[in-house]
Order: structure tokens, then sequence, then C-alpha cells
């Protein structure tokens, strides 16, 4: 059974930042591609970064470039999201997804069959 592990989401002030943390098990780490979407209320659910194992890819949303940074430790079988810059339009429910890449958009959702139990993150104005 894969799970999907998350933690380090809170509550922060507009500037601070937050690391998630996503330990999926029942999977082959190495061979995925791990990372996490984000829901807002009343949003639709959006693709947020991804890094894809095999080959260190990784990909970003436009509104999250230059201020979240994905990072897989091999070791620890852990993807992390370092969130600095933190604005309040970030809060939202952060969920932690992986799969096999094998074509199509990183963040298209409906490709996605693991997802995990999601983690709040909310920032204060």
């Amino acid at each position: 059974e894969v799970r999907l592990v998350e933690s380090g989401g809170g509550l922060v002030q507009a500037g601070g930042s937050l690391r998630l943390s996503c330990a999926p098990s029942g999977l082959d780490f190495e061979r995925y591609g791990i990372g996490w979407f984000r829901q807002a209320p009343g949003k639709e659910r959006e693709g947020v970064s991804l890094i894809n194992n095999p080959d260190g890819t990784r990909y970003y949303a436009d509104s999250v470039k230059g201020r979240f940074t994905i990072d897989s430790d091999y070791a620890k079988n852990t993807v992390y999201l370092q969130m600095d810059s933190l604005k309040p339009e970030d809060t939202a429910v952060y969920f932690c997804v992986a799969r096999v890449l094998k074509g199509g958009a990183w963040d298209q959702s409906s490709y996605f069959g693991h997802w995990g139990q999601g983690t709040q993150v909310t920032v204060s104005s």
C-alpha cells in the first residue's frame, strides 16, 4: 500500500518561511515524480512543484518560481518543499502527490493516483 505522509504546515506571517516534508512508503522512491498540489477555499486544485527523481528535473508553478524550492533526500526517501517569501495567497491545503512520469503535463491532477492527506498552510498579512 502506498502512503504519502506530509508534515510541516502551519501559520506564518507574510514574508516568512515554512518547509513541508513528504515521506512516501510502499513505492520505489527513485522511480517516482513526487511533488505538491494545493487547494485554497473556493479554488481549483493547482500544481505547485514536482521533482522527477529518476533525473532530478524540477517543475514549479509560475506563481511560486523564485520563492519555493523542491529537493529530494534519497537517503531518507523524503521530498522537501522549502517555501520562502510566503504571501497570503499561498494559503491553502497542500497535498503531496506521486506518480511515475510517462508524459503529460506535470501539473495535471488527474494523472496522480497517490495523494497524501494534506497539510494546512496559512499565511497572515
